[in-house]
């Protein structure tokens, strides 16, 4: 299970750094949320649902865990304004997806000039 204020703590994190960095608070960037899991089947499923929520999916990649263990992790993409309430919406929805399908929802970054926050 998620930890929803945990997620909604890191966002208002980023979004601190992100407008100190110089970023306006009015300006439409691109936004990825990274989703996580070891099964497939339960990381495509969520997949599923958050492209009909209009987040467009990037294709998963497999990875390799700490402890040798295959996982797998996809990025769900928008682009919306550096808003807290926004932002905060979309990671409660996501939250939910993850939650209800079983998969880690590692939150939400950018990238900005050439450095990923």
């Amino acid at each position: 299970m998620n930890d929803l204020e945990a997620l909604l703590a890191q966002s208002d994190e980023t979004i601190d750094i992100l407008l100190e960095a110089g970023l306006e608070a009015d300006e439409e960037i691109e936004i990825e949320h990274h989703l996580v899991s070891s099964d497939f089947s339960k990381l495509e499923k969520a997949a599923v649902e958050l492209v009909k929520l209009g987040y467009h999916v990037e294709d998963a990649e497999e990875f390799e865990l700490d402890d040798g263990q295959p996982a797998f992790y996809f990025a769900a993409l928008t682009y919306c304004t550096v808003e807290r309430a926004k932002l905060a919406a979309q990671t409660r929805e996501i939250t939910e997806i993850a939650n209800h399908c079983g998969v880690e929802y590692d939150g939400w970054g950018t990238f900005i000039g050439d450095e990923e926050e």
